[in-house]
């Protein structure tokens, strides 16, 4: 499947919900300690439920042309700067 820039803006619409409630969760919960690993963790979870995301439209990332791949960096960074600011 050829993904539009419409679709990738809902999937990424969707994993910017997911990883926000994922980080909300994590940081209100008593067992987490905040640590450097929070981002790398953070990116690594936005990896993956990209991955996942992308698969269940029948790609991935590599299928993606370049201008899609830094709208996916530049949001993905965005997301994650203004987590670690709140």
């Amino acid at each position: 499947m050829v993904l539009t820039i419409k679709i990738l803006d809902e999937l990424l619409g969707y994993l910017d919900n997911s990883i926000s409630k994922l980080a909300h969760e994590m940081l209100e919960s008593s067992e987490f300690h905040m640590d450097n690993n929070f981002e790398e963790f953070l990116s690594a979870q936005y990896d993956v439920r990209l991955d996942n995301l992308l698969q269940k439209k029948s790609s991935n990332i590599h299928h993606l042309e370049s201008g899609m791949k830094n709208l996916i960096i530049q949001r993905k960074q965005k997301l994650i700067g203004n987590i670690l600011n709140n």
